[in-house]
């Protein structure tokens, strides 16, 4: 990386730090399938949540922890 100034190190801390950068191509490349095959996921599950993680710009996890998050409310 070159050599920024205080100030651009200042801007780059702030932008970095008020926004989250979306990594990947949501959950649609190789990396994400075969992650969720190695979980043992069957071929229904992993693509029922790469269509939904396409859907609403969210990861495979995302998708995950709100579906857990919702059986958990529904036992509470």
């Amino acid at each position: 990386m070159p050599d920024l100034t205080e100030e651009e190190y200042d801007a780059l801390d702030e932008l970095w730090t008020k926004t989250t950068p979306k990594l990947g191509p949501n959950g649609s490349g190789f990396i994400s399938r075969r992650e969720l095959r190695l979980m043992g996921l069957d071929d229904l599950s992993r693509d029922y949540l790469l269509t939904k993680a396409k859907a609403s710009s969210k990861s495979p996890a995302e998708i995950i922890g709100e579906l857990v998050r919702e059986k958990i409310a529904v036992i509470t």
